[in-house]
């Protein structure tokens, strides 16, 4: 599976495509997108906050953008409602439905979307996919995955776990 049947992402072009899917159970019946959006920038371990202060400053001496102060997006966590054209960070939300956000950004060296799909919300056993899309737009692009790659991967997975350990409360 590259990017899931019935994803939003289907109607998105890319270069690379990454996904990552954990079923689990929960009595919840209240979630949804929104959700798992909010939690996607919740739940997250302490070490990917430095790993992406370390990002920000390193990026920064090449034009990229930059997710900002770490601690004023606890801030801006509080007012966020995961609407399409809202930006917490480095990510903006393109695109929503019930089951589904996408959120992501464009830059000079590439654009990236990550999905958070919830299957079967009001169901007793549930499954949550994250995919990711890449499109490069020059060499850079390419250069600067490749390098983030493997840092890429353990943060997903690790955002994965943290997104469920909080929905199975």
């Amino acid at each position: 599976m590259v990017t899931p049947e019935n994803s939003l992402l289907q109607s998105y072009r890319y270069n690379h495509a990454d996904s990552y899917k954990q079923v689990f159970v929960s009595n919840r019946t209240d979630l949804n997108s929104t959700t798992v959006g909010k939690l996607f920038f919740s739940s997250g371990p302490k070490w990917m906050e430095r790993l992406f202060t370390l990002r920000n400053r390193v990026v920064k001496v090449f034009g990229l953008k930059t997710s900002g102060d770490m601690k004023t997006r606890d801030e801006q966590l509080k007012h966020f409602q995961c609407k399409p054209g809202e930006q917490l960070g480095l990510f903006r939300v393109f695109d929503k439905n019930e089951k589904e956000v996408i959120i992501g950004e464009d830059d000079k060296h590439l654009n990236f979307r990550v999905s958070l799909l919830l299957h079967d919300p009001n169901a007793l056993k549930k499954e949550l996919i994250i995919t990711t899309i890449v499109q490069f737009n020059n060499r850079f692009g390419r250069i600067y995955f490749a390098l983030i790659k493997p840092f890429h991967t353990a943060v997903v997975r690790s955002m994965v776990k943290g997104i469920i350990r909080e929905l199975q409360v």
